[in-house]
């Protein structure tokens, strides 16, 4: 049985994925955060595909701020081997 406040977020999910899409020139970027790690995904909608993605998985032990850093600087670098130069939101 789900809780009112789990049903909340799922609408609220559904309603900004009905609005944020990524395309090849301009992919979305997806952000999880976990209690103890945090992950990063590039991913292009039209083909179903995620371009790059990187996770605070095996780095060592720093502060939960530093960890997001990292996995930005790493999901940025991935992005731009993949061929991803624009980046920013489209509504």
């Amino acid at each position: 049985m789900t809780t009112k406040k789990v049903e909340r977020r799922i609408k609220i999910k559904y309603r900004i994925r009905k609005n944020v899409f990524g395309t090849a020139e301009r992919p979305r970027l997806s952000v999880f955060r976990s209690n103890k790690q945090i992950y990063a995904q590039v991913i292009n909608d039209l083909e179903g595909k995620t371009l790059a993605s990187a996770s605070s998985l095996g780095l060592e032990a720093m502060p939960k701020i530093q960890q997001a850093e990292k996995v930005g600087e790493l999901v940025a670098q991935k992005a731009q081997e993949a061929g991803v130069t624009k980046g920013g939101l489209k509504f």
